[in-house]
């Protein structure tokens, strides 16, 4: 009833369906950030952080766990779905608001894509009779039917899911343990630090591309007006998720990267392919194991964690949409599912396009991992300084320690990862930002600047949102 009371303060009603519990958030949290996601990026990051992989997992989760800590704080204040997008918009102001929606958009609309393009790609490698593209049609026909029927479905199809990565992550666990303890590979712990080849930025470099990994955490804050317990139980929800998957990353890596078969060629020549942890699995428990991963990671990415990005970036479409800052068709809810099925449908759409035009390109794959990870870390910046304005300075908040000290240690360190990031990303990131400071110069020259209700605490309004 306290969730419910909040959203009419800000003039809202509450429209999505309040059924998720926190081993669900758990669960979907999980599921979007992928236990087994670093199979899929390892090679990448085992070259950009000059064989310090797991130090680049294991710096990540210090990141974001300042992140999570701003993200817990936001979501007390504004317990209700859009993430960044509120939290800025009314943490600091409006157009401000604005501009964080249309970066993170930059992460949300384009993560089912790369998630539905990388999985296409693979099994396409496993099964080549089937092109990427009745891959990536099937990937999306499912997600969207699941996540069209309700959020109930959706948390119950993931946990399945989930519980299918485990198995394979212990497996692989086991196998590179027995292989390490018969003598293949090489014992080292050069995976958390190498000082022939250490420095800050070379692996602050790698943190920006591992940050991949993590997005997802993150996400779980689109479920604040459809979790019981509201704000608590998300901010509950994203530090255990985090804390969880990144032990998760830290320790397959770590064994990966003593089981790489030619580590120098894998640090000059990079791994165009994508083949480097499967090439680790297969020198721990041979061919059915590297098959094994490889087909996991694939339907863990097209499947579950697809799925789950399609809720997170239907739920952001849906906020921005009922505030009138994006077109009104997308804030339609249907009555039965409490699900905002236009935004759904629409993402399924996006997705479906995005990833038959990637995969024409060589650059596909990599070109949307960039700007996915730009993105969100931008985001992540304007969501340390909405914490310091809406706490520190409009509330006059006395908690020094979570209110600016947090914030502004999680800033750093997440500016100094985003200057040494892709050149190619942050060029195209800042230009999406500019295109979206000419969407927000058109909202204001249309007479339509953006307006967030309930700012200033006055009578509740009920914002007249069509239903279907």
């Amino acid at each position: 009833m306290f969730d419910q009371e909040e959203l009419a303060r800000y003039g809202y009603r509450q429209e999505l369906s309040r059924q998720l519990r926190f081993r669900d958030l758990l669960a979907y949290g999980l599921v979007y950030m992928v236990p087994i996601a670093p199979m899929a990026i390892f090679g990448s990051v085992y070259a950009g952080s000059g064989g310090m992989v797991a130090l680049a997992y294991a710096i990540g989760v210090v990141v974001l766990v300042f992140t999570a800590f701003s993200y817990a704080q936001m979501v007390k204040a504004f317990p209700m779905s859009g993430s960044v997008y509120n939290y800025a918009g009314r943490g600091i102001s409006p157009p401000v608001g604005f501009l964080a929606g249309w970066v993170i958009l930059l992460d949300y609309v384009l993560v089912p894509g790369l998630l539905y393009l990388v999985a296409s790609v693979a099994m396409h490698a496993t099964v080549p009779a089937v092109p990427v593209w009745a891959w990536l049609l099937g990937f999306v026909a499912v997600n969207t039917v699941v996540n069209s029927v309700g959020i109930r479905m959706t948390a119950v199809v993931t946990r399945v899911m989930l519980v299918g990565e485990l198995i394979v992550l212990a497996i692989f666990i086991a196998a590179a343990g027995w292989a390490l303890s018969s003598g293949k590979g090489r014992f080292s712990w050069e995976a958390f630090y190498n000082p022939d080849t250490f420095t800050w930025s070379l692996v602050a470099g790698a943190v920006s591309i591992a940050v991949l990994s993590f997005l997802g955490f993150d996400g779980i804050s689109m479920l604040a007006e459809e979790a019981k317990g509201g704000a608590r139980q998300i901010g509950r929800a994203m530090a255990a998720v985090l804390v969880l998957a990144g032990l998760l990353f830290v320790a397959q890596t770590w064994l990966a990267s003593m089981l790489v078969p030619n580590p120098g060629a894998l640090l000059i020549d990079g791994d165009p392919n994508g083949t480097a942890f499967y090439d680790a699995a297969q020198m721990a428990g041979g061919g059915w194991l590297a098959t094994l991963c490889a087909v996991a990671t694939a339907i863990a990415w097209g499947l579950p964690n697809s799925m789950v990005a399609q809720v997170a970036t239907s739920r952001l479409l849906y906020a921005m949409a009922r505030d009138r800052q994006l077109p009104a068709f997308l804030a339609k809810v249907s009555i039965r599912r409490s699900v905002p099925i236009n935004a759904t449908l629409l993402t399924g759409v996006v997705s479906l396009a995005l990833g038959l035009y990637m995969a024409t390109r060589v650059d596909g794959i990599t070109l949307l991992s960039s700007l996915i990870n730009f993105g969100a870390m931008v985001a992540f910046l304007v969501l340390h300084v909405s914490v310091v304005v809406h706490h520190l300075i409009r509330r006059r908040s006395g908690n020094w320690r979570g209110h600016l000290v947090m914030p502004v240690v999680g800033f750093v360190i997440l500016a100094y990862v985003v200057v040494n990031a892709n050149i190619a990303a942050q060029r195209l990131g800042l230009a999406w930002l500019a295109l979206g400071v000419l969407v927000l110069a058109g909202l204001y020259l249309s007479g339509r600047r953006p307006v967030l209700s309930g700012l200033a605490p006055a009578q509740p309004q009920q914002r007249d949102v069509e239903r279907v």
